[in-house]
């Protein structure tokens, strides 16, 4: 089952906060002068138009991006996520919404000295197709494919360079998503104890959407940080999708305080209701930094 495209939801509130947490981990990544491997397991298209079909019949965008882009009183790490949204985008009118995949590859370094990697992997075939197209030209750096990222992680790691970052996205569009996520991020600690883990996932009025975040906390890793953000009331019924959380496992030492700095704004301003709220959860049973 592969109806899923997220051009229907690029650049809304769920966006903001993957992007934002990304950017911040990749950050952290770049301050070593040793190569590293990103993988992002969903990658989707890689760029969204704004302006087309999909965007525009949801509009999502509107209510997350769209109400950071003109803000002058941003905290330090929002202002450095939207800087990069308007460099990716090209214009100082918001039309087009990277996703991980260009967000990831901007940030990336590729000099003499370091060359990290990204690997890349969509099973959608209009979107695969659209994502080999925006890295035709990336060279040997960047690799796409169509296929199973749970599948894929599982020959990957642990990475040559024994520094890798891993964005697990799925649609959940099937309940076997979410014990997939959970399976891949058990598997992926015992081949790669020490890469850094990130899990995108919804907050919906379903048992999987609620169970999800407890079993990847007893998934074995030593050391997580859980960030949700909500931006209205939870509905008692339905699919709607209140808010969502990334789950990160092995995080960045930098990344709690830059997100305590940025959930409580962005709940703020991304509020569509008077249910948004943000929450801010961490493990660390080690000292180990990367």
């Amino acid at each position: 089952m592969l109806s899923y495209r997220h051009a229907y939801h690029a650049g809304n509130h769920a966006d903001v906060l993957k992007h934002l947490v990304l950017m911040l981990c990749i950050e952290h990544m770049n301050s070593k002068d040793k190569a590293y491997t990103v993988v992002d397991s969903h990658a989707g298209a890689g760029f969204y138009a704004l302006d087309a079909e999909q965007a525009k019949s949801t509009g999502e965008f509107v209510e997350g991006i769209g109400r950071l882009w003109e803000r002058t009183n941003l905290p330090p790490p929002l202002k450095e996520y939207v800087a990069m949204v308007r460099a990716l985008n090209g214009s100082a009118t918001l039309r087009r919404y990277p996703g991980s995949p260009r967000v990831a590859a901007y940030q990336m370094r590729d000099n003499p000295q370091v060359r990290d990697t990204l690997r890349l992997c969509e099973l959608h075939s209009t979107d695969f197709a659209l994502l080999r197209r925006q890295f035709k030209t990336a060279g040997k750096r960047v690799s796409v494919e169509q296929a199973d990222g749970f599948e894929v992680l599982k020959a990957v790691l642990p990475p040559p360079s024994r520094r890798g970052l891993v964005l697990i996205d799925p649609s959940y569009e099937v309940k076997s998503d979410y014990m997939k996520v959970a399976a891949a991020i058990k598997d992926s600690l015992k081949r790669f104890a020490t890469g850094t883990y990130l899990v995108w996932h919804p907050m919906l009025p379903t048992i999987e959407a609620n169970n999800l975040p407890d079993k990847l906390k007893k998934a074995g890793a030593r050391h997580w940080l859980h960030a949700t953000l909500c931006v209205r009331t939870a509905a008692t019924k339905g699919h709607g999708m209140h808010g969502s959380g990334m789950f990160v496992v092995n995080p960045p030492w930098t990344l709690a305080a830059a997100l305590e700095e940025c959930l409580p704004y962005l709940a703020n301003v991304l509020a569509q209701d008077s249910g948004a709220n943000w929450k801010l959860d961490l493990l660390e049973q080690n000292t180990g930094k990367d």
